[in-house]
C-alpha cells in the first residue's frame, strides 16, 4: 500500500493534502527500535499491519478498521449537529472524525448512544457492518447502566423492572434482563434492548426517578477505571473480539 494512500485512510485529509505532508517532510516512520525516519515518496510501498506513522510529530498506528472507546463525560452531546452542548466527536482527534467512509458520513461514528447527561462507556467505529450487529435488538447485546435514584428502589419496584414494564407512548412492554440493588438508592440495570431514554422512563414507570446515570459495561467490555471522562483509546484486541462474539 503506497504511503500516500495509508495516511489518506487514516483521515489526514484528502489525497492531494497528504501527499503535501509527505513531501513537506511531515511524515515519519518507525522501524523497530530506530527512531522514527522521515520519508518523502508518496509512493513509498509497505505493509500496513503494525506500522505506526508520526505525523507532524503525533504518533499514529494503522488501523484498517477504527475501533475505541471514550469515557463520555456529562453535558456532551452524541451528535454531529449539536443542539445546546458540545458533541461527543470535538473530543476526539481530527483523524478520526476525518476517516473517509463509504457514504454521506465521514469518520467513526458513536453507537449505543448515551443522553447529554449520562455518562459512562461509548463505542466508536467506522466498521458499518459491525456498527449493525452491535446496534441490532435482534443480537441482544447487554449494556450494565449503574442507576442513582430520588427515592429508595424496594424490592417492588426491582420485581417490576425485571418483569414488564409499560412505557408512556409506547404500547411494546420491556424489562430489564438484570436488577441489582447496590444501595437505597443505587442499583445496576442491564438492558439487552435499547429505546429513548429507555432507563429514566422505566424508573418513572415504576414510581421512581433517575437522578444520575453511568453505563460502565457493554458485552464483556468495562469502562476502564483509569479512562477519564473526555478520554478515548484504541480497544485491545481482546475487548473487540469479545464485542465481535457478543454482536453474531
Amino acid at each position: 500500500m503506497k504511503l500516500a494512500d495509508i495516511l489518506y485512510s487514516q483521515g489526514f485529509g484528502t489525497r492531494r493534502v497528504c501527499a503535501g505532508l509527505i513531501q513537506q517532510g511531515m511524515v515519519a516512520i518507525h522501524g523497530g527500535a530506530a527512531s522514527p525516519e522521515i520519508c518523502t515518496d508518496c509512493g513509498q510501498e509497505l505493509a500496513g499491519d503494525g506500522l505506526v506513522l508520526r505525523v507532524q510529530g503525533i504518533d499514529w498506528p494503522f488501523h484498517a478498521k477504527a475501533y475505541l472507546m471514550m469515557h463520555k463525560p456529562p453535558l456532551v452531546e452524541c451528535s454531529r449537529r449539536p443542539t445546546v452542548y458540545p458533541s461527543v466527536y470535538s473530543l476526539l482527534p481530527q483523524p478520526l472524525r476525518e476517516r473517509p467512509v463509504r457514504g454521506a458520513t465521514q469518520g467513526v461514528q458513536a453507537f449505543g448512544r448515551l443522553d447529554q447527561d449520562t455518562t459512562g462507556l461509548l463505542l466508536f467505529s467506522d466498521d458499518g457492518q459491525f456498527i449493525h450487529r452491535m446496534a441490532s435488538p435482534k443480537k441482544h447485546v447487554s449494556k450494565v447502566y449503574r442507576v442513582y435514584t430520588k427515592h429508595p428502589v424496594g424490592g417492588e419496584q426491582q420485581a417490576r423492572l425485571l418483569e414488564v414494564v409499560v412505557l408512556d407512548d409506547d404500547p411494546a412492554p420491556v424489562r430489564a434482563s438484570a436488577c441489582v440493588r447496590l444501595g437505597d438508592r443505587e442499583l445496576d440495570l442491564t438492558l439487552t434492548r435499547g429505546r429513548y431514554h429507555q432507563v429514566k422512563r422505566m424508573l418513572a414507570a415504576v414510581g421512581n426517578r433517575v437522578v444520575r446515570l453511568h453505563r460502565w459495561r457493554i458485552g464483556e467490555v468495562e469502562l476502564p477505571a483509569d479512562l477519564a471522562p473526555g478520554q478515548w483509546r484504541w480497544l485491545s484486541a481482546q475487548e473487540l473480539t469479545s464485542l465481535q462474539g457478543a454482536s453474531l
